[in-house]
């Protein structure tokens, strides 16, 4: 049962009449709180009930009080009897005390005296212990001054600076001297103002020195650069000789480990003690921000005045120097970053680096856009690409940089074409288009086996005759050298695989300035025959180094040959001078068309109305002849079989074509049959030749629908027809079609017009010769009469 109910239970059995409520007696000797009872008897109207139970416990206690008392009275008289016992004695003690106290003072007066000496004496030995105190104090703090003035004398600020910091700590607070606590206190900012500007003019000079030497750290630090790209290109270049002897098999390759070209390491050496003085010290006297601060604005003007270029000079000339300067400049920042402490941060060396990208990217841009040399560009992009891969050494970010050289390299290659087209085009104008004679075998290998021009593998006997001229290999030289610049500016590039650039650049140097150049030539009209043969034959010759420009380009880009071995990956040029190759056919074609024009006019001193017919042939038949013996001698020498037989076929057939011409010339008003039978023995004399150089020149072996006689088939056909006895069979259109097959009914009817059977006398032959020929002259008639009916 909680309290609060049973509180509730006793004034509910609350009775006026009643007893002592056993609850009520409970709690009040817990000693519990009798308000709630007292509230609840009001609420329930029972407080007459409260009070009465009240009273009655009042006087249960009253008479258990008064049971105690007479319980213990007996004691309590007692007690009373030993208290006034322990009164008397304490009067008789304190009686004793005061006599003693007495005798006391009487005896410690004289101690008092002397107690009062002593304690004079040591507050004299304190004060003395004090000023003995300070006195050490103001030595040690002398004695530590004179330390750091020796300090400050020998230049040792860092351990002045740890004096000061001491005295000022340890020492000052502890000086009781006024005068010295006021002078050292007045010291102290006065030293340390001195210490920075001293250090601060230490720095100044650094920075100076720095300045000075900064070029020189760039210079060599570009320099081993360039050792270590030339140790990579010659370990390239071996490894390139390596496979194309293990490609051709002729030789068996040892590959083993160069120790002697192993880097080591390489460290640039440069003094940065002012600067790590400088940090320190400003550091210990609380000025390292400023200082911070004071490094970085004036390393960032410096840097200003290095991205400066000189207009006293042309930037071929100042480039080295300037990006070694800046290349040094960044080196330093690089050393003082990892090593000075905090002095410089990655987002401030971060921001300089891209105030001097911008700015020398700026100024390349421009002086590209100024140069109109391919050699300065080169020279130029090379020392950048060597810039480059140093600072690349220590992380700094350069792919701007090298965009602006990748966006130039059209212009340097349309510069380098420019070169090349001045010195082909003077090479080619200038040659003698003679046959190339090579004396010995260096000459041989220099000029014939570097360019595979080579016809065998058998080395021939010297002096040898080449069959194209001196401008060749000279050309050839010229696009290897181009293949070199080309693929010098285009590597250590933004993009490492440029061997189609370089595929298409050589592609347009062949196409856009060799082979115009040839077509300008050819069609120039300033070459005779004989130099345009060479001509066609130098091209013929310049068709094979195209694979080997081909390889050279996968060689030097480092593609492996195996590529380009597969098929379509030759060069577009090699199709471009075989069209130009046709074209000098047709104009030697041409030309030798002409000249036999012009040996062909002698035709005119023919006699067309002889009476009698010659044994030998014509002049001009003669003329004719030797002409193409000497054509068709060289042609087989420097020409392909193939070019031999067009050329060949063309000039029998402008002879073939000239004879029919003499015939229907205006010139000729009639002709004899002693005429025809001259003209037969000038074709006699050209077929025998041409049948007699269709066999020994190799052409038979070509297996041709058509021989070298063949092309004199009209001509042969015509001079049948005039010499026939009945050449009205002309008519007969299977005989037309057998023996007549290349002739024109037109041309036929004009010749036949002017034929006459016998020449103009005034008395005809008795003999029996008279009768054939006016059976020949009837039947020459009837073709007459049946050509014009037929036309």
């Amino acid at each position: 049962m909680s309290v609060q109910t049973k509180k509730r239970t006793t004034a509910e059995n609350l009775e006026p009449g009643g007893g002592i409520d056993p609850g009520l007696s409970t709690l009040i000797g817990n000693g519990e709180d009798l308000g709630p009872l007292v509230r609840h008897a009001f609420e329930v109207g029972k407080t007459e009930a409260l009070l009465h139970q009240l009273r009655n416990i009042v006087k249960k206690k009253e008479a258990e009080i008064e049971e105690l008392c007479k319980l213990h009275y007996e004691d309590f008289i007692l007690a009373v009897d030993e208290l006034r016992g322990v009164l008397v004695d304490a009067g008789e003690l304190k009686s004793l005390l005061t006599n003693q106290n007495l005798s006391l003072q009487e005896v410690a007066s004289s101690l008092l005296l002397k107690l009062e000496e002593l304690l004079e004496l040591y507050s004299i030995k304190k004060n003395v212990t004090e000023a003995l105190r300070g006195l050490k104090v103001c030595v040690q703090v002398s004695n530590l001054c004179l330390k750091c003035n020796k300090n400050m004398s020998d230049g040792r600020f860092v351990p002045a600076l740890k004096t000061l910091d001491l005295i000022e700590k340890n020492y000052l607070g502890n000086i009781h001297v006024e005068a010295l606590h006021k002078v050292i206190r007045k010291q102290i900012p006065s030293i340390k103002s001195h210490i920075e500007k001293k250090v601060c003019s230490e720095f100044n000079e650094w920075l100076v020195q720095i300045r000075g030497i900064a070029r020189n750290v760039g210079q060599l630090a570009i320099g081993q650069a360039a050792s270590a790209r030339q140790r990579d290109e010659e370990m390239r270049a071996r490894q390139r000789d390596a496979e194309e002897q293990s490609r051709s098999g002729l030789a068996h390759c040892v590959y083993k480990l160069d120790i002697e070209q192993i880097d080591e390491g390489f460290v640039l050496e440069f003094d940065l003690t002012p600067v790590y003085r400088a940090h320190h010290i400003h550091t210990c006297i609380g000025l390292e921000e400023k200082f911070r601060d004071y490094y970085y604005n004036n390393r960032l003007m410096q840097l200003k005045l290095d991205l400066e270029i000189s207009t006293a000079q042309p930037f071929l000339e100042s480039h080295q120097p300037f990006f070694a300067q800046i290349a040094g400049f960044f080196i330093v920042e690089d050393r003082i970053l990892r090593t000075a402490g905090g002095l410089l941060s990655e987002s401030q060396v971060e921001a300089i680096w891209d105030t001097a990208l911008a700015s020398m990217t700026s100024i390349l841009e421009n002086q590209f856009t100024q140069t109109d040399t391919a050699s300065h560009l080169l020279l130029i992009k090379d020392f950048v690409t060597l810039f480059c891969s140093t600072l690349k050494h220590y992380g700094y970010r350069l792919t701007p940089l090298l965009e602006v050289l990748d966006i130039t390299r059209d212009k340097y290659h349309e510069l380098l074409l420019n070169e090349c087209r001045k010195q082909i085009n003077s090479i080619l104008t200038n040659d003698s288009y003679e046959q190339m004679v090579i004396r010995k075998e260096y000459e041989y290998k220099m000029n014939v086996l570097a360019f595979n021009l080579q016809t065998s593998d058998i080395m021939p006997a010297f002096p040898y005759i080449a069959p194209f001229s001196s401008s060749v290999p000279d050309v050839c030289r010229i696009v290897r050298s181009y293949i070199d610049d080309s693929v010098s500016y285009l590597s250590y590039g933004v993009h490492t695989d440029f061997y189609d650039s370089v595929k298409k650049y050589v592609d347009k140097l062949l196409v856009d300035v060799l082979n115009d150049i040839l077509l300008s030539m050819i069609h120039g009209g300033t070459l005779d025959a004989s130099q345009t043969m060479q001509i066609a034959a130098n091209i013929s010759v310049l068709e094979r180094p195209c694979e080997l420009f081909l390889w050279l380009v996968a060689q030097r880009c480092g593609v492996p040959l195996r590529l380009i071995d597969k098929p379509r990956t030759s060069l577009a040029a090699k199709d471009m001078l075989k069209a130009s190759q046709n074209a000098s056919y047709s104009v030697l074609s041409n030309l030798v068309n002409s000249k036999l024009d012009e040996h062909m006019i002698l035709m005119n001193n023919v006699n067309w109305v002889a009476d009698d017919s010659t044994e030998h042939a014509n002049d001009y038949m003669n003329e004719i002849v030797i002409y193409l013996d000497s054509l068709i001698s060289t042609a087989l020498q420097i020409l392909p079989l193939e070019a031999v037989y067009k050329i060949s076929v063309s000039a029998l057939g402008r002879v073939s074509d000239s004879i029919i011409a003499g015939f229907l010339s205006e010139n000729v008003k009639r002709f004899t049959v002693s005429a025809a039978m001259s003209i037969d023995t000038d074709l006699k004399m050209l077929e025998v030749f041409a049948d007699e150089r269709y066999e020994s020149s190799g052409l038979c072996d070509l297996s041709k629908d058509r021989s070298l006689r063949d092309c004199l088939i009209e001509s042969r056909q015509l001079i049948n027809l005039l010499l026939s006895n009945q050449p009205e069979n002309f008519m007969n259109a299977v005989i037309r079609e057998k023996s007549y097959g290349a002739l024109d009914h037109k041309k036929v009817a004009n010749i036949c017009e002017k034929f006459k059977d016998s020449p103009d006398r005034l008395f005809g032959s008795l003999s029996s010769r008279n009768t054939k020929q006016n059976a020949r002259k009837k039947s020459m008639d009837m073709l007459k009469k049946r050509l014009k009916d037929f036309n």
